[in-house]
């Protein structure tokens, strides 16, 4: 039993250490590689940088903001989004009319408002006022350099493809209106006014102007993803420079190891080989939240790692009650394996009591919350799980297995 007890010891030691090595370094096996677990967790804004948008829907007494609305506009600002390159953005509804946009790592901040915010409502109009055709019957468009101008330049404009509906109505407009004008609006703003020189009948036209590449790919862009079915006012814009996130960073990881350096020491000095037990169980624990945030895919905020590390505290709370029951214990008398037996089973339920009360706070966060608290709600539940998991499960395990060792039974190492 003895010998037993000390391999199965070491092969559990051994095993967590090749957890921490992969969840830090990774694992190169030659053919295949195993990237660090740390590097699969995405970073929230506050912590890499970017910018935070809070819009909101503005009422209309004869047009009334629904929920199909607002789905629609949210579907229609990521394809906006995406067309600007932003990697990752995140996009949710906050209440009946806000909609709240985080975008990673922006640079141009006021260029992303612009494209968000507008509502892109494309419409060609003739002399007389009459709308001849609107964007939804507009079917691609895409910025190219037109023909050259006289200084031999070529200009940027936007090339539109008209669904069968829109060539037939656009063929109609330009015969009836040749030497006319057909002026192109978009949210009631002129953009182009070109005058008909002949009917166009394959279904294809262009928007020029004064524009450059890039303002000719965000009309373009602004006309594939569609009117926004509701005007929206940015409430306000909140951005962290890239440096500012990394410092973040950087100083709650310092935090972070400070504090969770501090009770390891605390743990040995206090409960001794229960305490370094507590300590290798509490790397595992780290462990855990790392794979199970890369396997979540979860974002990591700030608030996140103030969840993580409270949860570690509670997952050290854990084991100083069952620590000081273990003590209690020994002192009556009991032989040193009924005495870790009768700890544990006495302490279950008062920890399971305590860390269920805080699981269910933290749904209740993660379900009103939003953005970072949400983010806080995920981190401390994904803690309380697995701080039970190596409070109750594992580091039981691990002091049945020393109590099997003979000498590591003398009870002058568990604090008695």
């Amino acid at each position: 039993m003895n010998s037993k007890n000390t391999v199965k010891l070491l092969a559990m030691l051994f095993l967590i250490a090749i957890m921490c090595y992969i969840a830090v370094y990774g694992l190169d096996m030659g053919k295949y590689e195993i990237v660090p677990v740390k590097d699969l967790i995405k970073l929230g804004l506050d912590l890499r940088g970017g910018a935070d948008v809070v819009l909101e829907a503005l009422d209309d007494p004869n047009d009334p903001i629904t929920d199909e609305k607002m789905e629609r506009a949210i579907a229609t600002i990521r394809e906006r989004i995406d067309s600007l390159g932003v990697t990752e953005p995140v996009i949710t509804r906050q209440g009946a009319k806000r909609i709240r946009v985080g975008l990673p790592e922006i640079q141009d901040t006021q260029r992303a408002l612009e494209v968000i915010g507008k509502t892109a409502q494309l419409k060609f109009v003739d002399e007389e006022g009459k709308i001849v055709l609107t964007g939804n019957e507009i079917k691609d468009a895409k910025a190219v350099y037109g023909a050259q101008s006289p200084t031999g330049i070529q200009q940027p404009v936007v090339s539109l493809e008209l669904t069968s509906e829109g060539a037939e109505k656009f063929a109609l407009a330009t015969s009836n209106n040749i030497g006319k004008i057909i002026a192109i609006y978009l949210d009631d703003n002129v953009i182009s006014a070109p005058e008909v020189g002949e009917p166009i009948l394959d279904g294809r036209a262009q928007i020029s102007g004064n524009m450059t590449m890039e303002e000719a790919a965000d009309l373009a862009m602004l006309i594939r993803a569609g009117a926004l079915p509701v005007e929206l006012k940015t409430l306000h814009v909140t951005s962290i420079g890239p440096e500012l996130g990394a410092n973040s960073f950087e100083k709650s990881l310092t935090a972070g190891k400070i504090g969770v350096v501090l009770v390891f020491l605390f743990m040995v000095l206090a409960y001794r080989l229960p305490g370094l037990i507590a300590d290798i169980a509490l790397v595992l624990y780290i462990c855990i939240i790392l794979f199970a945030l890369a396997a979540l895919k979860a974002t990591l905020t700030l608030p996140g790692i103030a969840g993580i590390i409270l949860s570690v505290g509670m997952a050290v709370d854990a084991n100083v009650i069952i620590f000081e029951r273990l003590k209690e214990e020994l002192k009556l008398g009991k032989s040193l394996r009924s005495a870790i037996d009768s700890s544990f089973r006495r302490a279950f339920l008062t920890i399971f009591d305590s860390n269920i009360t805080t699981l269910i706070a933290a749904i209740v966060l993660f379900y009103f919350g939003t953005g970072p608290i949400k983010g806080f709600a995920v981190t401390l539940s994904i803690g309380i799980l697995a701080s039970m998991f190596t409070a109750i499960v594992v580091t039981k395990y691990l002091m049945k297995l020393i109590s099997g060792i003979k000498v590591l039974s003398n009870k002058k190492y568990y604090g008695v």
